[in-house]
């Protein structure tokens, strides 16, 4: 059964992250923000430490860490900066076709790139005209010869400029639906392969984010993950393995939604007393407390059970879907709290809502989400 306790290993993890993004992200944040800059010395410097592609396997060069280790990093990540944290996320995603896919010869070549020296990687799986209905991609893989040739365009690529490879979907014929796609990796020189230019967003700025683009690419078969047209299975086993760590990321949020707003209205005083006296205020306080339990102890439960083997339940989804729609209701409230002053950059608040509105979106909507759990509940499967 799950047991919501951690080990003293992830709570010594928990305070290097900490003490990472107290020192690292949360001075910067802003700045990166406002310019819409990469931190690459940022990035290295959690790499460095060890926080990131914390869960690729020893024999690899990683760390071996558990997937509930991994989101408790990202939970810190959200806090500081949800921008900086999915630059970390993505590699973590990149991975994991490969590590549900892949041949012990792509783990070594691909996973072995990301903890030999610092480096990104991208999930290509969205497109202009199919983003959640996976099935409906239209990036074509055409056998040619003893290979194969890739064409299409994949956007909102996270890590998309400074990606050393790209993990993705393809289909091997658009009226197959599901039952073609198919699952590639493919490194970032290869002849034809091309970065769009860098999106201008609402949120998480200091993410990288762009088309990639895929004319007429060269595959061998060494590039294929699987067999040809089991890439729906590999897409949706890496969505339940990535999730919790959305959640995670929205619990950050929502913590820092809650100390920053607990500071001002201690702080902020109106009609003769702080704010934290007027009943209003505390209704809100104590909705994001309460948000911030839920969302906490939803992603461990989700990353428990990917790490104890618990298959295509639903607990995945319900951590991504609740989380997201709790950390922007939280970062909503946090600029309430603000009033005016949340409206402004002079206050962090007003970047935790930009930034938190993504987490409703990326990897799967919250509608997205909901028909996942209601097609699991409508199927008779338990848990």
């Amino acid at each position: 059964m799950f047991n919501p306790t951690y080990s003293e290993e992830q709570q010594s993890i928990v305070a290097t992250a900490r003490k990472f993004v107290a020192e690292r992200v949360i001075p910067c944040a802003a700045e990166w923000d406002e310019h819409a800059t990469m931190p690459l010395d940022a990035f290295e410097g959690a790499w460095d430490l060890g926080l990131m592609n914390v869960e690729v396997e020893e024999e690899y060069g990683g760390l071996g860490m558990s997937r509930l280790t991994g989101c408790l990093i990202a939970e810190e990540m959200g806090y500081g900066c949800a921008g900086f944290g999915t630059g970390i996320m993505c590699n973590h995603l990149a991975s994991l076709p490969i590590v549900v896919g892949g041949s012990a010869e792509q783990k070594e070549r691909y996973l072995g790139e990301l903890t030999r020296s610092f480096s990104f990687a991208s999930f290509c799986c969205s497109e202009p005209g199919a983003g959640s209905d996976v099935a409906g991609m239209t990036t074509r893989l055409s056998v040619d010869g003893d290979g194969f040739r890739l064409n299409g365009q994949k956007r909102w690529i996270t890590n998309a400029h400074y990606a050393v490879f790209y993990a993705g979907f393809a289909t091997i014929d658009p009226g197959l639906r599901h039952k073609g796609i198919t699952g590639f990796v493919v490194p970032r020189d290869t002849p034809g392969v091309s970065v769009g230019k860098k999106e201008n967003k609402l949120g998480q700025r200091c993410s990288d984010t762009a088309d990639v683009i895929f004319d007429n690419v060269r595959l061998e078969r060494e590039n294929i993950l699987g067999e040809v047209g089991q890439g729906f299975a590999i897409a949706m086993e890496s969505f339940d393995f990535s999730r919790p760590m959305i959640a995670a990321q929205c619990a950050g949020i929502i913590r820092r939604a809650l100390d920053e707003s607990v500071r001002y209205a201690q702080e902020r005083t109106t009609f003769g007393v702080p704010i934290a006296q007027h009943q209003a205020v505390q209704f809100m306080l104590a909705d994001m407390a309460i948000a911030y339990e839920q969302a906490k102890l939803l992603y461990s439960k989700a990353a428990w059970e990917v790490d104890h083997g618990v298959k295509r339940s639903a607990t995945s989804a319900i951590a991504k879907a609740i989380s997201a729609d709790l950390a922007m209701k939280s970062a909503v409230n946090a600029v309430q709290v603000f009033g005016g002053y949340g409206y402004t950059k002079e206050y962090p608040v007003e970047k935790l809502m930009r930034d938190a509105k993504l987490m409703q979106i990326y990897e799967g909507t919250s509608e997205v989400q909901r028909i996942v759990i209601a097609r699991h509940l409508l199927s008779g499967r338990s848990g």
